[in-house]
């Protein structure tokens, strides 16, 4: 623990130089800067400014009212990383997070699709935040310990998690191989509570999953655009080609998004030549996306989403949309279309922000709208037949008739 009385000079100091650092990675990146409009014209006018004599002052006097009245236990790396954290929090942008040494290793992790984990998918509920299990591995240290889908996730490590970004939630649950973790769910109607203890394995992602449905009618089910997709995708859609596939349903739902370069190397395989995704930054520089003439995908094509379906799901079924290659069946979707950067901060921690706004195809945005499909159908659930699945069966009808 550090000696109280340098903790002041320590996390102005500390603080600066995250600013500082911010400020140099974003003239130094190749993605375009941050689409937020700012009443400054810099980072570092703005750094100068927060730090000003008021703050300091202020800092000071929170800091010795905690020195004289505080009772409980001070830990002076977690009040110095708060103000990091806090930084970031006050822009009020809810994709923007600031990461810790820990979280960052799991955010590296996680984006690769090889990670230390529990084996589960989850999905998060942009309204009230619950998040559940949406996905058990077979043989996961998940499946082991008991966790079933539709549980929904209430504490990690004896902590409430409840209304915690989802990215965050997962951060605390990944970790290396061998160590542990302890959930606590909600599972069914009325809510029994549910503790166990997960061992942690080296998890690589199984983001996609492939069948042959009837009458030569392909499904591919997407769970996430990590490094490890675009392979997976391809070789789901050569399998299906060798079966004699005639159509094709892409299922994008829960799909929280991932990898731009995945996603768009994903639609080269689908789309004619052509702008698939363009991103414009805070100076207006333009970064473009194309597809090559060399693959396409010409059979009747259906992309099944629904309101979790975000980010890159949206710039998958909105270019197949715009381009007419297929149509997008489902609910309309989450409506994220901005774009976050990664900021390795030197020090082990890092910070992501939103950097710019993205144009499907090159010519509409989505956020906070969305991809509306070309045919609506809710999700009802069948008492009777909990295995079935209304929007599906309406995503094969709609493929079926176009054969």
């Amino acid at each position: 623990m550090k000696n109280k009385k340098s903790f002041f000079k320590g996390a102005l100091t500390g603080a600066l130089a995250v600013l500082l650092i911010m400020s140099m990675v974003s003239c130094g990146i190749k993605l375009p800067g941050t689409s937020k409009t700012s009443k400054k014209s810099s980072s570092t006018s703005n750094s100068e400014e927060l730090l000003d004599d008021s703050t300091k002052t202020k800092l000071e006097l929170l800091e010795q009212l905690v020195d004289e009245s505080y009772s409980g236990d001070i830990d002076m790396d977690d009040l110095q990383e708060g103000l990091y954290r806090g930084y970031i929090d006050g822009l009020g942008d809810k994709y923007s997070v600031y990461y810790d040494e820990d979280e960052t290793k799991a955010l590296m992790q996680s984006t690769s699709g090889e990670f230390g984990g529990i084996g589960a998918l989850f999905s998060q509920d942009k309204d009230t935040k619950v998040i559940t299990f949406l996905k058990v591995y077979e043989g996961s240290g998940a499946e082991e310990a008991g966790f079933k889908v539709d549980d929904i996730l209430y504490k990690v490590d004896g902590k409430d998690i409840s209304g915690e970004d989802l990215s965050e939630v997962v951060s605390k649950i990944r970790g290396d191989e061998g160590t542990t973790v302890e959930l606590t769910v909600l599972r069914g109607d009325d809510g029994e509570e549910y503790t166990a203890t997960v061992t942690r394995k080296i998890v690589q992602t199984d983001t996609v999953y492939h069948e042959m449905k009837e009458d030569k009618i392909g499904y591919i089910q997407v769970t996430e655009f990590d490094d490890v997709t675009t392979d997976q995708y391809k070789e789901a859609l050569e399998d299906l080609e060798n079966q004699g596939m005639k159509g094709l349903v892409v299922d994008l739902r829960n799909n929280p998004g991932g990898n731009v370069d995945t996603v768009t190397d994903m639609l080269d395989l689908m789309l004619p030549e052509g702008t698939t995704l363009s991103i414009k930054d805070k100076q207006g520089k333009e970064s473009v996306y194309e597809s090559d003439d060399e693959h396409q995908f010409t059979k009747p094509l259906v992309v099944l989403v629904n309101e979790n379906s975000a980010s890159a799901s949206e710039i998958f079924s909105g270019a197949i949309q715009t381009f007419g290659t297929g149509e997008v069946v489902g609910t309309t979707t989450y409506g994220k279309g901005v774009v976050q950067q990664i900021f390795d901060l030197k020090d082990g921690t890092s910070v992501k922000l939103t950097i710019a706004e993205y144009l499907i195809a090159g010519q509409f945005g989505i956020n906070g709208k969305g991809v509306t499909p070309d045919v609506e159908v809710q999700y009802e659930k069948d008492a009777q037949n909990p295995d079935r699945d209304n929007q599906l069966e309406k995503a094969l009808e709609e493929v079926k008739n176009k054969l």
